[in-house]
């Protein structure tokens, strides 16, 4: 991966050079002002409070990011005052957010999501924090961190895989085998629905699922190269071989849950739950939602399926969050402390203890308490030729937000129509990526 990347687009690390270190929609223009500072000035402005802004509103990460926040109080004196909004609603008024009065330090995530606000100064470079954290990290994950102008703007805590999930005790009673083609993966599908099942769990309210699946197919049709070559708005999206990607995704389009559009992704993680799907493709935070102790144990996965051998499943979708500071935090220097803290395995450790459906972002962070789900998501990340951020984190946000997940969802309703689909996709995507 190279220093100083291009402005529109982060590639992903080398497999390797992440393992050895992973231990373990934004609406622009929304102008929704829909989440606000915590704290007011009487606090934000202490030197003894940091106040965060946190997108981890669902009940297990919400638990597992208090408990880091108490370890940093605990060792620092310093309290961390939390604003915890709704995920979708805090992507949804992000831009709005850092233009106002945001908190000194926010949830966000690494790509070109990270170096969009890096780049328009909605953030402040970290490089003193990286000073003292670089040692926990290997480079690729350094360069991960890294906006547009080489500094620092990001502080990773996280990662995980995007697969194809399942339950074990599914697939052992009706004589399932994992799939690694395309044509045994639908050959699957159609004796899923045979034995009453629903084939792939599906759910596409929020309108994020989809850019994921989309994601996974065209990286089987095309290879990584083409992919990100249409994420830096490079390849076109009437090219014959984005077309490709459409039809292998009409045909197992019928094998989706129905009604996808209308469930949120937790709804469709509970059919799989209660055993009524047979496989749901997502990233595996979908653990998440197994909170039942056997249930979790009974989750497993195998990547997505090959579909040109010439790419195999060589490429693997492994976002990472994290945090960044905003531009003007109020306590600087308390942020600092905290983002320092952030970056140490402690944090790391502290974190998946509570929340055990993502893998740590640094290398020096401990694997011994690692599930058997972890360890095969390690092991997935690790295998893979290529890393992807994922759709709305590798492409211009005001992109996948305003066009691609409309689009998606239309042609979820009608795939029928996308010709004209890719058409008009295709010239928003000229007038979006020739603004600056």
């Amino acid at each position: 991966m190279r220093p100083s990347p291009s402005p529109l687009h982060l590639p992903g690390p080398s497999r390797r050079s992440v393992l050895r270190g992973v231990g373990g929609a934004v609406a622009l223009g929304a102008g929704i002002p829909l989440l606000s500072a915590c704290g007011g000035s009487s606090t934000s402005s202490d030197s003894k409070t940091v106040t965060l802004g946190s997108n981890g509103s669902d009940a297990v990460p919400k638990k597992a990011y208090a408990s880091v926040y108490k370890a940093f109080e605990a060792s620092s004196g310093i309290s961390v005052d939390v604003n915890t909004k709704d995920h979708n609603t805090f992507q949804e008024s992000i831009n709005s957010y850092l233009q106002g009065t945001p908190d000194d330090v926010f949830n966000w995530f690494a790509g070109y999501r990270m170096q969009f606000f890096a780049a328009k100064g909605l953030s402040t470079p970290i490089d003193d924090v990286w000073k003292t954290i670089s040692g926990n990290f290997p480079t690729a994950m350094q360069d991960l961190s890294k906006g547009a102008d080489g500094k620092f703007y990001f502080v990773p805590l996280t990662t995980y895989p995007w697969a194809i999930f399942y339950r074990k005790s599914v697939f052992k009673k009706y004589g399932y085998e994992v799939p690694t083609t395309w044509s045994a993966f639908i050959a699957l599908c159609q004796q899923m629905k045979k034995d009453n099942l629903v084939p792939i769990a599906f759910g596409d309210k929020d309108a994020w699922p989809a850019l994921g699946t989309f994601d996974q197919i065209n990286c089987r049709t095309n290879g990584y190269d083409f992919h990100i070559s249409l994420m830096k708005g490079e390849a076109s999206w009437t090219d014959a071989k984005t077309r490709a990607t459409f039809d292998n995704w009409t045909e197992i389009l019928p094998y989706h849950q129905d009604g996808s559009v209308g469930r949120t992704w937790q709804d469709a993680a509970q059919s799989v739950v209660s055993k009524k799907a047979g496989m749901y493709l997502l990233g595996m935070f979908v653990a998440q939602q197994f909170t039942n102790a056997a249930d979790l144990a009974d989750l497993d996965f195998f990547p997505f399926p090959e579909i040109d051998p010439s790419f195999g499943q060589d490429t693997v979708e492994a976002p990472t969050d994290g945090y960044m500071m905003s531009k003007s935090p109020k306590n600087h220097a308390g942020a600092v402390k905290l983002l320092e803290f952030l970056g140490t395995p402690k944090a790391e450790e502290t974190y998946l203890k509570a929340d055990p459906s993502v893998v740590a972002a640094s290398d020096k962070a401990s694997t011994s308490a690692y599930s058997a789900l972890q360890k095969k998501g390690y092991d997935l990340i690790a295998g893979a030729k290529h890393l992807t951020q994922y759709m709305d984190r590798d492409s211009r946000p005001d992109f996948t937000s305003t066009v691609m997940q409309p689009a998606m969802q239309n042609f979820i309703r009608n795939p029928k129509g996308i010709d004209s689909l890719l058409s008009s996709i295709e010239r928003q995507k000229k007038t979006i990526f020739a603004s600056s």
